[in-house]
């Protein structure tokens, strides 16, 4: 335009922008007789009106889906008369498509989840090893067998997150409680074998909001170390990626492979699940699992690590200190103590009404001794000496053990009782429960089962004579005569009236 005022524009000078821009001359020349027109140099760019709070409402309630609000605001406007015209649907569609982000569509049709997968997430700055580590329970899809059941284990787990080592590691047949991580911190601080050569005395351990991780017993196990424990707000595991990142290569890698993987790919027909036969073992199922996370340390190279190195190499190359534990402190590490003394016995020492013995406590009758314990098992308890300086005496174990035939036994009359008292509660809430017809009209549904005046009748009266407030006798037996110190009404004598 410049050029064009001064009278120096020619067809070199706009072949030139053409080729510059990527567009053809003749758009040029319009582009110069817009500008000579309307004065502007700059494409019109629609106007954006902002997606309302209302509208937003309704696309939260209708799961992101446009047209649907599209179809209500017209049957509204429709039902109340109004002539303003509601805006049609590409347009709607295309004010959410420009003012609302990707990530609050995809809340609004799958959830949080869905929404945090659009998010943009930093990189802490790179640590050293045992700067600090990241611990969390992960559920199994793999059914194994253990004593004649079929469970789905539960592994629990650290990991260092500046070399990607795991540390320790802990599996339980059920869901895990503070015992299943302190197990997992035990087989991480040690460095002696079988645990070794990974693990230390770390700085700083990230966890969730699991009330596992944050039971007294496991606050008071790191503190005694001056550890620091982060406590994580919940449902935000984009906080520690690093245990959820092996928590999710753990599947692909090794659990999708196995015999009795729940979240399988399967064919359109009916589902077969694998028999029980087929199914592996807990004991081999955890020997395969330790042999995978060897595997990791020394072999696997993560991609989150420089220079193509494993774990155990990243964790060799580093030169950070490593602050070990001795043994005597962490032999009791997992342990927990009721603070209360007890005596021995001619029959043992006595904790929750079972007696525990050993050899070592003969001569050593009528001895004040505390206990220690590993939470949620009562095999074996260690004692300690209750005054003086405490020292350790020994491990005492549970005098009277069922033998496993029993164990089996008893365990199979547990099952069965809670299967029964299932369909108890079952039957019990189908006869509370009432239930009506299919309806295909906007009518009132009617009952499935009516009951008649005589049913009725009946049920009420049996269960008035099963109630035992309604069978109570008050004037059974009659009160006694109150003391005499205690004051009485007094008569009023009669009125002359």
């Amino acid at each position: 335009m410049a050029l064009h005022a001064r009278g120096e524009l020619t067809t070199a000078h706009v072949r030139a922008v053409a080729q510059g821009t990527g567009v053809s001359v003749r758009t040029v020349w319009n582009w110069l007789a817009i500008a000579r027109l309307e004065g502007r140099l700059t494409p019109v760019v629609p106007s954006r009106a902002p997606v309302p709070g209302d509208l937003r409402a309704r696309l939260a309630l209708w799961g992101g889906n446009v047209a649907a609000v599209h179809r209500e605001l017209a049957a509204e406007a429709a039902a109340a008369g109004e002539r303003k015209a509601v805006p049609s649907l590409r347009s709607l569609q295309r004010a959410v498509q420009q003012e609302l982000s990707a990530g609050e569509r995809a809340g609004w049709r799958s959830g949080e989840a869905a929404r945090r997968g659009f998010d943009v997430y930093g990189k802490r700055p790179p640590t050293v090893r045992n700067a600090c580590w990241e611990g969390d329970h992960k559920r199994v899809p793999v059914q194994v067998r253990l004593d004649g059941q079929v469970v789905c284990p539960w592994v629990t787990w650290f990991i260092d997150v500046a070399t990607k080592v795991i540390v320790g590691v802990a599996v339980t047949p059920h869901q895990p409680g503070r015992d299943a991580v302190l197990a997992a911190l035990r087989t991480g601080i040690s460095r002696t074998c079988p645990f070794g050569p990974f693990g230390g005395l770390p700085a700083r351990v990230r966890v969730d909001r699991g009330k596992e991780f944050l039971c007294r017993t496991v606050y008071r196990a790191l503190s005694l170390f001056a550890v620091t424990v982060d406590d994580l707000p919940a449902y935000t595991p984009y906080r520690k990626g690093t245990i959820e990142s092996l928590n999710g290569a753990v599947e692909r890698m090794l659990f999708v492979a196995m015999p009795g993987y729940t979240r399988r790919a399967r064919a359109g027909e009916a589902y077969r699940p694998d028999r029980s036969e087929d199914l592996l073992p807990f004991e081999d199922f955890v020997q395969a699992l330790l042999d995978w996370v060897a595997w990791w340390n020394t072999e696997h190279h993560p991609r989150g690590l420089t220079g193509g190195r494993t774990p155990q190499q990243a964790w060799n190359a580093d030169p950070a200190p490593i602050e070990d534990v001795p043994e005597e402190h962490l032999a009791f590490f997992a342990l927990e103590d009721d603070g209360r003394a007890r005596k021995i016995t001619t029959n043992g020492v006595s904790w929750q009404r079972r007696a525990y013995i050993a050899p070592w406590m003969t001569g050593h009758v009528g001895t004040l001794v505390r206990l220690r314990y590993l939470p949620h098992f009562d095999g074996t308890v260690e004692v300690f000496a209750a005054t003086g300086d405490g020292h350790h005496l020994g491990t005492a174990y549970l005098a009277e053990t069922a033998t496993p035939a029993q164990q089996r036994a008893l365990s199979t009359i547990r099952t069965q009782k809670a299967q029964a008292l299932k369909a108890d509660l079952k039957a019990a809430e189908k006869r509370r429960r009432t239930r009506y017809t299919t309806t295909t009209t906007p009518s009132t549904p009617t009952r499935r089962r009516t009951p008649t005046t005589n049913e009725a009748q009946t049920e009420i009266d049996q269960a008035q004579t099963t109630d035992l407030a309604a069978r109570a006798l008050p004037d059974l037996i009659p009160p006694r005569e109150p003391p005499a110190t205690w004051a009485r009404p007094r008569k009023r004598p009669p009125s002359s009236d």
